[in-house]
């Protein structure tokens, strides 16, 4: 049975996930939103074929261990059979910096050698192709097999025997053996020096990467592995951080709840800008930014779409993969994502927030100019516009709109964001206008969205509804850490949806019934909420716990069981993960605290 028990691997180019028994589930090529050449973490096609699968089986397996290389993207899974043999499987995607250049080919290299005994292994590579529906046709040669498709040929380069490998027997590992998959190209050298060489430089690329971040004194480990997560999931040719590299997982089992996340979503942006931010990852922040800028640049006149691919064009007409029966076979399974013709008025607000970094940070080598905020001031014009209006809100519901607290309270942060922009470019009368604009934004919001009998912010205006993202009015500036009004919307929020240690979205019927499963970065902007209303003590034991839900090499999805703690929802999230990493700098002890 598929469990998220998984590692990412991945070079910003694109991404793979790896199970407890070195089995190659999940990866997507050429690109995160291209075709799951390996999708066994959907099903197997072709009726329970097998097909889908990477693999490297050891006969009698007793038990396996997983972790990756210290402040790396490389993992490395051991077998153990029942007689004291042993392999160890490394797993990587090539990342370094040559010729003036990073090189991330759409390569996986997997090494495989003995650790003690005398194991027998089973190489199993059985690719596929159009989300299931294809099969490949294979040629060989003397140390590589083709795998012919109808869009695109995979090669695979070995120093194993290939009559082995294609014909799937079993033999007696007793050398170190090298797999290297990617394009129909030659080698430069052989698979053995090839994978030697890509590993050294892989490793030190990142171990060097990770040593330029800027982490807090407590839970390091928790943020590295969250960072390079972060940096995992972004598509490096053109900027562009996906929300996940899987699609379909679903929320909650038997719900429906399955959508495609391997695209970008401007609401993210936000977000994820500013833990880049924190981190110190100006270089990845800054190639974020110019995405988004580009992205809402080819929008002029049309609006703004809520998600975009990875090239920043908006086709995403969703459909169903027929050929894969789903996690679990809990389909179906969806490629691409109907949110991007709803109406969600917070893409304007999160495009500005996410851009004025630019005007603000001195590190960054694009400065924002007056041409640039004249954009976004386009942009603010139309965030005034909608502020009130309904929307799908930032859960996407398909089947209602309102207007929701989330969507016009990020367009009012907005507004004030562009009169901080103006001050900072001396244009006072600019600077006026805006502030003037948030005046009018923010009395209605407090007018409009609070309860008095419940003393809380409501989920949209004259609502009864509660929802997780009102914790964030404190994040954006809209309510002081020392407001009672804060106090109370924390108070009201963990009545209605706090369910043991964690926080749903929202508990009222949507489009698919009642939700079941916690969202997991709701929990984390709740462990930001109780910090700020002076609750800290409490908030690092939550964090703590929330931290003990991480698989077991520190990944989290989309969402939890509130009483299993199993993960569900696509994987790894970058929501999580960024969820993660900023609760951990604002609770963490100074660098200066005594020990």
């Amino acid at each position: 049975m598929s469990t998220l028990d998984q590692a990412i691997i991945g070079n910003c180019a694109y991404g793979a996930l790896v199970n407890r028994q070195a089995e190659i589930t999940w990866a997507c090529m050429p690109r995160f939103d291209g075709d799951p050449v390996f999708c066994a973490l959907l099903g197997s096609p072709q009726a329970g074929t097998g097909w889908g699968r990477f693999a490297v089986e050891l006969e009698g397996l007793a038990r396996s261990e997983q972790f990756y290389v210290r402040n790396t993207a490389i993992v490395v899974t051991r077998l153990y059979d029942h007689n004291g043999g042993a392999v160890e499987v490394t797993d990587f995607a090539p990342r370094f910096e040559q010729f003036g250049r990073t090189f991330r080919p759409v390569m996986l290299v997997r090494q495989v050698r003995r650790l003690a005994g005398s194991p027998m292994i089973r190489l199993v590579v059985r690719p596929t192709f159009d989300y299931g529906r294809s099969l490949p046709t294979l040629t060989q040669g003397s140390n590589h097999v083709r795998y012919v498709g109808p869009d695109q040929v995979l090669r695979l380069t070995t120093d194993a025997s290939v009559t082995a490998l294609v014909d799937e027997t079993p033999f007696l590992l007793e050398e170190g053996l090298t797999l290297v998959l990617g394009p129909d190209e030659t080698l430069p050298s052989s698979a053995h020096e090839t994978g030697y060489q890509f590993f050294e430089h892989t490793c030190t690329y990142w171990q060097e990467w990770v040593r330029n971040l800027a982490i807090p004194f407590e839970w390091q480990e928790a943020v590295i592995r969250a960072a390079i997560t972060l940096k995992l999931n972004t598509f490096e040719d053109t900027g562009a951080v996906i929300a996940a590299i899987t699609t379909s997982l679903p929320e909650a089992p038997d719900t429906g709840r399955n959508w495609d996340y391997r695209y970008c979503w401007l609401r993210d942006a936000y977000f994820v800008i500013n833990a880049l931010n924190r981190l110190g990852a100006t270089k990845t922040m800054e190639h974020y930014v110019r995405f988004i800028i580009n992205t809402t640049a080819s929008s002029s006149g049309a609006g703004l779409r809520p998600v975009y691919r990875i090239n920043g064009r908006d086709d995403l007409h969703e459909t169903i993969a027929h050929g894969l029966p789903g996690y679990r076979g809990m389909g179906p399974v969806r490629v691409g994502n109907q949110a991007y013709e709803q109406q969600q008025n917070d893409v304007y607000g999160s495009t500005i927030l996410a851009t004025a970094h630019l005007f603000f940070d001195e590190r960054l080598r694009r400065r924002g100019d007056q041409a640039l905020f004249r954009r976004l001031e386009r942009l603010g014009e139309q965030a005034v516009a909608v502020y009130r209006e309904p929307d799908a809100g930032p859960w996407e519901f398909r089947g209602f709109a309102k207007v929701h607290t989330f969507s016009a309270a990020i367009c009012w942060a907005a507004a004030r964001a562009l009169r901080a922009i103006a001050v900072k470019l001396n244009l006072p009368e600019r600077a006026e206008y805006w502030r003037a604009r948030a005046a009018e934004m923010e009395t209605t919001i407090r007018r409009e969205a609070w309860d008095e009998t419940r003393n809380s912010y409501m989920a949209s205006f004259g609502g009864q509804d509660m929802d997780a993202s009102l914790m964030l009015l404190y994040e954006w500036g809209f309510l002081a850490e020392d407001d009672p009004r804060l106090a109370g919307t924390v108070e009201a929020v963990e009545r209605d949806l706090r369910q043991g240690d964690f926080l749903f979205r929202y508990v009222h019927e949507d489009d698919f019934g009642r939700p079941h499963t916690a969202f997991t970065t709701c929990t984390f902007w709740y462990i930001d909420a109780l910090a700020a209303v002076g609750r800290k003590e409490e908030a690092r034991e939550l964090f703590e716990r929330l931290l003990g839900c991480r698989n077991h090499v520190g990944l989290l999805s989309e969402d939890i069981d509130p009483h299993t703690g199993e993960l569900w929802g696509n994987f790894p999230q970058t929501y999580s993960m960024v969820g993660l990493i900023n609760s951990a700098m604002r609770l963490s002890r100074s660098w200066e605290d005594p020990l």
